[in-house]
């Protein structure tokens, strides 16, 4: 951690980031019990973080528990133009993380097209046709080894393992067939989409229901796997202060051990199989250029089934997966 941080963030706020990453919706009564600490004391500090680090809970939909696929789309543009059309993609509804990367010339994209429709208006139609695109690379998402809402925080163990087992919400039950959502629960998921923690009182509003109607939807969401929630923050005051994208190539039959061993390292908060040239992806945190180099040379390094390796930074976010706390 940075010298400028460490004034910002003790030791509770970490383990208060860890907690909301463990279940985004517990009550600050429920995580002042398990800390040690007065309910005053976590609310407090919730508002601070939002300030110091821009801390948001973000409701998350799992697209795969609703039989969808996600997508990573590299855009190769022309000088001088990838900032604006960064922002014309970030102004779709479909995609959550827009980045500027490689000297400002690409932008990456997670996508979550609600249909095939929609998949291939944009891949095969939309974007072949932007002006001053010069190459599109799309990556389907096969496998998420780790991160699914980049949940790097987890990482960082600032909560004793028994505070972390008292705080980890219940692991969603597996489903064998697509979870089928009305309209009622797409209006309760967007409330949660613009604040994960929004009260009781404006789900209702949106739904139109009881409040013991409400909590059986959101009970039934969560139980499913098809909601879950992401903590977004700006790492630099927690000491990370380089973010890259890593691309990397691995024999088939290593892919899955490759993927998993990843996924266990420190650095890296999100990691998943994908169709394309490369077939692993890595989203990877680190304190300086150094340790990102250090990450590549060693860690990649000491993988003899990795063939290839492609290491992008990531200059802004244009885009995260929600609009900034009101």
């Amino acid at each position: 951690m940075t010298p400028a941080a460490a004034h910002t963030l003790d030791s509770l706020d970490l383990k208060l980031l860890q907690a909301l990453e463990l279940d985004g919706r517990a009550s600050f009564s429920r995580i002042a019990q398990v800390l040690g600490v007065s309910d005053q004391t976590v609310a407090r500090r919730f508002r601070r973080l939002r300030t110091t680090v821009n801390l948001r809970v973000t409701g998350m939909v799992d697209d795969s528990r609703l039989g969808r696929t996600s997508w990573i789309v590299r855009l190769s543009c022309a000088p001088n133009t990838a900032a604006q059309l960064a922002a014309v993609i970030a102004g779709r509804p479909d995609t959550h993380y827009v980045d500027l990367t490689a000297g400002g010339t690409e932008v990456v994209c997670a996508f979550r097209p609600r249909s095939s429709r929609e998949r291939d208006e944009l891949l095969l139609d939309r974007l072949q046709r932007t002006p001053h695109v010069t190459a599109v690379d799309a990556h389907c998402i096969l496998h998420a080894y780790y991160g699914n809402s980049l949940r790097w925080l987890r990482k960082i163990s600032a909560l004793e393992p028994a505070e972390e087992a008292a705080l980890r919400a219940p692991a969603p039950a597996p489903v064998t067939t697509p979870v089928a959502l009305d309209a009622t629960d797409q209006a309760m998921l967007e409330v949660l989409r613009r604040d994960g923690r929004s009260p009781l009182t404006d789900l209702q509003a949106a739904a139109g229901l009881s409040e013991t109607a409400v909590k059986k939807r959101l009970e039934r969401l969560r139980s499913t796997g098809v909601l879950h929630f992401a903590v977004e923050y700006d790492s630099e005051p927690l000491g990370q202060g380089v973010e890259a994208l890593v691309w990397l190539t691995t024999a088939p039959r290593a892919l899955d051990g490759t993927g998993r061993f990843f996924a266990a390292q420190p650095e890296v908060r999100f990691a998943a199989a994908v169709t394309g040239r490369t077939n692993l992806v890595l989203s990877v945190l680190c304190r300086t250029i150094g340790d990102l180099y250090t990450f590549v040379s060693e860690k990649i390094g000491s993988r003899r089934d990795v063939d290839a390796a492609e290491t992008v930074l990531t200059l802004r976010r244009v885009k995260t997966l929600t609009p900034e706390p009101r």
